[in-house]
């Protein structure tokens, strides 16, 4: 289904350097640097679509930094911060069609303070507070 087109590996023959990957379509799967094996540094992955899967940092294998992931039609699924591999600080989620569901903030991959969550319409459905 998927062909390598740019594969640079170490001499321990783990991928190293800029990648590229393509779908039999022809359409890009994703591109991005590997360190010694390990996903490192500003990535994005594509459906075959073409459309946006997801674009953010890593840092030795692990998401680190501001990231946002996309619905197959191209609207914005949720978007926030990692922080080594774990949530971390605000987020926010959408409904498929670009509707807010819901926000809050996490701290070190769990929810924390107050969340709201909302209806499919955009009205406020409730507030949560996590400790």
């Amino acid at each position: 289904m998927k062909s390598k087109d740019i594969t640079p590996r170490n001499e321990k023959g783990e991928e190293h350097g800029y990648w590229e990957e393509y779908y039999s379509n022809g359409q890009l799967c994703y591109k991005g640097n590997y360190v010694n094996g390990k996903q490192h540094g500003y990535w994005e992955d594509y459906y075959s679509n073409g459309q946006l899967d997801y674009k953010g940092n890593y840092v030795n294998g692990e998401p680190h930094g501001y990231w946002e992931e996309y619905y197959h039609n191209g609207k914005l699924d949720y978007k926030g911060n990692y922080v080594n591999g774990n949530r971390h600080g605000y987020w926010e989620y959408y409904y498929y069609d670009g509707q807010l569901h819901f926000k809050g903030n996490y701290v070190n991959g769990k929810q924390h303070g107050y969340w709201e969550y909302y209806y499919y319409d955009g009205q406020l459905k409730e507030k949560t507070y996590y400790i």
